[in-house]
């Protein structure tokens, strides 16, 4: 699963440009942020923010709504027997005796009224801002409005980091119900805003993320399923952004593995080869970041691999020669160490499947 949240624009390590543009857009979009809230300081009394549970923007805590194994919040909330500890159930099952206190589990007990009360906190998380005034007479003209600011982290941006913390855990149950319920979200949006890049674009990531949680579960048809659907909204948004792009192509990527693991190479090579041109196309805008010339490389590999399979060994050739020339001709930073890393390991793959070069092959890193 990617460990980006798709509601927080995030540069790639070595992209520069888009970096300085990102920097850019964000010094710009929080110049504008505090001139409004100094505008509604002068205007109104300030409530700093706070959320009891600690699921609030700057800090994350393990409240009594959690599990303490996965550290997300409860789903399918289970209680140990005798001691009434309480756990996800998908959690809790893989132990024998309570992951808390290490007491013996005689058994284990579904707790629907903590669940209710975390399905209503999940619920409730959407507020982000609440105006209150006061109601009693001659106060209520000369108060000011009292604004109470961001409580918490933006549901979506919630339930995806809730998700991504389940799913680190192998709770793919709790991770993929968090991310439909994202899903929804943003769906009920585009109905009422139209196809906005923002929305697709969050959408096109949620959906790629859901597509990883089924292939984890084993469910290759539903997994092919949403990462097609990723492909189709982010498909729709303009191509000069890197994060997009590269999301599109591991996305086109995922589904050719699926089919290829499937034994269907025809269309294993067709996705594989449409990831190939989204990178190809950012790398002509793009050419002096180091990490989107190594997309390009692996994806021929790909293309390469398939072509190998089908029977076509020239062809499987070519693309092995061009992957190797484009990452010899790769020049990298001395600080960038994990991308030369990357490069070495992409580049013993690669010289090991040209048959006059197996024995001067390079390991694999």
């Amino acid at each position: 699963m990617t460990p980006v949240c798709p509601f927080v624009k995030a540069a790639r390590p070595d992209d520069n440009n888009a970096s300085k543009k990102s920097g850019e857009n964000s010094m710009k979009h929080q110049v504008e942020s505090e001139s409004k809230v100094k505008k509604e300081v002068n205007d109104s009394a300030s409530a700093s923010p706070k959320c009891p549970f600690g699921y609030d923007s700057q800090t994350f805590k393990i409240g009594p709504l959690s599990c303490m194994v996965c550290q997300a919040l409860l789903f399918d909330t289970s209680k140990c027997v005798p001691c009434s500890h309480v756990f996800c159930k998908a959690c809790v099952s893989r132990f024998k005796d309570c992951p808390l206190c290490g007491a013996d589990i005689v058994k284990i007990e579904p707790d629907a009224d903590l669940q209710g009360v975390v399905d209503r906190f999940i619920e409730g998380h959407a507020r982000i801002k609440r105006s209150v005034s006061s109601d009693k007479g001659e106060e209520a003209a000369e108060s000011k409005q009292v604004i109470y600011e961001d409580v918490s982290l933006e549901r979506g941006s919630f339930l995806v980091q809730q998700a991504m913390r389940a799913f680190r855990a192998q709770n793919l149950e709790s991770a993929k119900s968090r991310l439909s319920l994202c899903a929804e979200d943003i769906r009920d949006q585009l109905e009422k805003d139209g196809n906005t890049s923002e929305l697709c674009s969050q959408l096109g990531a949620v959906l790629g993320m859901l597509g990883d949680c089924c292939r984890a579960m084993g469910d290759a048809s539903s997994a092919v399923s949403y990462f097609e659907e990723s492909v189709q909204f982010l498909s729709k948004l303009p191509n000069d952004d890197l994060e997009i792009t590269h999301t599109l192509s591991v996305s086109l990527n995922k589904i050719g593995d699926l089919k290829y693991y499937d034994g269907d190479l025809q269309a294993a090579r067709s996705y594989y080869f449409k990831s190939l041109n989204v990178r190809r196309d950012v790398v002509k805008q793009n050419s002096n970041i180091p990490s989107q010339v190594l997309d390009v490389a692996v994806s021929l590999a790909k293309v390469a691999d398939v072509d190998r399979n089908l029977g076509d060994e020239k062809l499987a050739t070519d693309g092995f020669q061009e992957a190797i020339d484009l990452l010899e001709s790769l020049t990298l930073k001395s600080e960038a160490s994990g991308l030369e890393q990357r490069r070495q390991s992409v580049l013993g793959f690669l010289r090991s499947q040209l048959p006059d070069t197996q024995e001067q092959a390079e390991p694999t890193v």
